[in-house]
């Protein structure tokens, strides 16, 4: 299941990287705390469907695209 975490983490931070936002800007931007997004990035942290939603919304993307 980490696979998971780790994979969903990677679509992320590529997202958010693609969208040129530092993980403390994006932290900002979305009302998430910087070291939760770190956490998630690197495959760390269960996310709720409510969280991908949120960070879908703030990467402007469809939540499928964050799915591994």
């Amino acid at each position: 299941m980490s696979n998971l975490r780790a994979e969903v983490g990677k679509l992320i931070r590529k997202k958010r990287k693609e969208m040129g936002f530092s993980q403390e800007a994006f932290a900002l931007y979305s009302n998430i705390d910087r070291s939760y997004v770190g956490r998630i990035e690197r495959g760390e942290a269960n996310i709720t469907l409510d969280l991908l939603y949120q960070i879908a919304s703030s990467l402007s993307c469809d939540p499928k695209q964050l799915l591994a």
